[in-house]
């Protein structure tokens, strides 16, 4: 049974900064200056999430508050736990967290080789395709139903 936590100390921070440098820095090749920035804080701007397989931490993503919507960010699934449908975790608990501060429309860049996995979640590509840290992308958005 997979659940999440809201990062509320260094020690997970440091825990959700070792997953993105293992996926994004060295198995996916972005520039390590480029996958950390002023975001990698505790602070009232974002929220940081772990989530756990077993009681290991396997996966991470981050959600920032933007005018009237929330920016889902740093999504990432240690390699070995992709394809059991944790990464879908690591969305509903960020959508979840989002709710609870009343924003009911979430965007994301997502990975072009992704996109499906986003699709299945209910996002839609609102973009055409761009490059970012040298990995084509697409901007998604979801919109909640407004009571």
């Amino acid at each position: 049974m997979a659940s999440y936590k809201i990062i509320q100390d260094k020690n997970d921070l440091e825990k959700a900064k070792a997953m993105r440098l293992a996926v994004f820095v060295e198995e996916q090749g972005v520039a390590l200056e480029d996958e950390f920035d002023q975001y990698d804080v505790l602070d009232e701007r974002c929220q940081h999430i772990l989530v756990f397989h077993e009681g290991e931490a396997v996966g991470t993503g981050r959600i920032r508050y933007v005018e009237d919507y929330a920016k889902l960010e740093r999504i990432c699934m240690l390699k070995q736990y992709r394809k059991y449908g944790l990464g879908s975790v690591i969305i509903s608990s960020l959508e979840e967290i989002a709710k609870q501060k009343d924003k009911k429309k979430y965007k994301l860049h997502a990975q072009v080789q992704a996109k499906g996995f986003y699709e299945k979640l209910g996002y839609k590509g609102v973009s055409d395709e761009f490059e970012e840290d040298g990995i084509p992308h697409l901007i998604m958005e979801k919109q909640e139903n407004v009571d």
